[in-house]
């Protein structure tokens, strides 16, 4: 595995760095771009870690520019990471429809053509990007927390519960809570996963409450005024907690939409939320 990379940019944000940088991904055969924000207490030593996965027709910069994330974690001390949501460039498939191909890779590794060369998200967010960024920030590699927005909360929530030992804490903004029913989901599934639907359970934070949960409190805000709210559907997840008893604030925030505007407004509680889990 190549733990190399080449810096695009570094800018002071808040005391720390906003970094942007690209390497060589073995897992995806292509260049993957990502970006990491350094708190001012990594200039002492290794800082926790909060990784946001970001949503559909996203890529690294949406988060790290609009999300308003740096402030906080300069506030607590801890690091973030944004990676892209796909495979880019000459030669990876794509399609003309905004929720498939580029920009749209639903943390999933491709099994069927033309996606399966390419499309393998799970593998680079769960082992080949933490591998880089470990050996080459300084990052405490025990104390992970991961976050997301809409795909990118379907992504947080189904690594953490499929990796609990390395995720130590979990939120999700507007997250698609039960993809396997959703037009979200069942169109990218086929298309990423085949037809046989079973596949697809691993890969439904709803399905993955009701059999195994999180071993720790789960935080998710929703916008009440979510213009795709039968698309996330929300309740889904809800009721799986409810049934399961799991440990967690759900919030239906009044008023707000799917937009970054409702990210950025309860960012601070997000980022506070893991630092106080990962300490």
């Amino acid at each position: 595995m190549t733990l190399t990379y080449e810096t695009l940019s570094e800018n002071r944000s808040f005391g720390g760095t906003q970094g942007v940088y690209k390497h060589k991904s073995e897992t995806t055969g292509t260049e993957m771009t990502f970006a990491v924000y350094l708190p001012p207490e990594a200039q002492f030593g290794k800082v926790p870690v909060l990784w946001y996965l970001s949503g559909l027709t996203c890529t690294h910069e949406n988060a790290m520019t609009k999300a308003g994330a740096q402030e906080w974690a300069s506030e607590y001390g801890i690091a973030l990471i944004f990676p892209d949501t796909s495979p880019r460039g000459e030669g990876v498939a794509n399609d003309d429809a905004y929720d498939l191909g580029q920009g749209a890779g639903f943390y999933v590794d491709a099994t069927e053509k033309p996606w399966s060369p390419h499309f393998k998200m799970w593998h680079y967010i769960a082992h080949e990007l933490p591998e880089l960024v470990f050996s080459n920030f300084p990052l405490d590699r025990d104390a992970q927390g991961i976050t997301g927005h809409s795909m990118g909360g379907h992504g947080a929530l189904t690594l953490a519960m499929t990796f609990p030992e390395t995720y130590k804490s979990v939120s999700a903004f507007a997250p698609i809570a039960n993809p396997s029913q959703s037009d979200w989901g069942r169109k990218q599934f086929t298309a990423y996963l085949g037809a046989d639907e079973s596949k697809w359970q691993a890969h439904d934070s709803t399905v993955l409450m009701r059999e195994r949960g999180y071993p720790r409190e789960i935080l998710i805000d929703q916008g009440a005024s979510d213009q795709f709210l039968n698309l996330l559907k929300p309740e889904a997840l809800a009721h799986a907690m409810m049934e399961r008893r799991q440990p967690g604030v759900f919030r239906m925030q009044e008023g707000y939409d799917h937009s970054y505007f409702f990210v950025q407004t309860f960012m601070a509680d997000h980022v506070a939320w893991h630092a106080e889990r990962l300490g």
